[in-house]
């Protein structure tokens, strides 16, 4: 089985990056990718807006390169989680967690590598 996603968009905010408690790194922020639909004979563009979230090393270099507007390659996971809103409606929330980032509108394309997050290593 594989639960893998590749999208290409462009940030539809600057990225939102935070600590959690244990010290990790958390970069969070909306991707936005567009799908051209023929309708009627017409051409019609639907926007889909995915929430990403990067950990680690990889959560500091979104931080430091990615803003608003910046076209970006990732791959990931889906994460969905349920939760319970304040009016007791049951909710769910679907996000992609980031395995590899890369910078694609860079002027230098050398100057920012591509990032992946690291391995852990899982003793036997």
């Amino acid at each position: 089985m594989l639960n893998k996603v590749i999208l290409i968009g462009r940030l539809g905010r600057d990225v939102e990056f935070r600590q959690a408690p244990s010290g990790t790194s958390i970069a969070v922020f909306s991707v936005a990718t567009d799908e051209i639909i023929k309708r009627n004979g017409q051409k019609e563009v639907h926007t889909e807006w995915h929430r990403v979230i990067a950990f680690g090393k990889l959560a500091d270099r979104c931080s430091e390169h990615l803003k608003k507007g910046r076209l970006v390659y990732i791959e990931g996971k889906i994460r969905t989680m349920k939760y319970e809103d304040r009016e007791g409606n049951i909710r769910y929330l679907t996000e992609i967690h980031a395995d590899r980032i890369r910078f694609l509108d860079n002027k230098r394309p050398d100057a920012i590598p591509e990032v992946q997050e690291e391995e852990e290593e899982i003793p036997f």
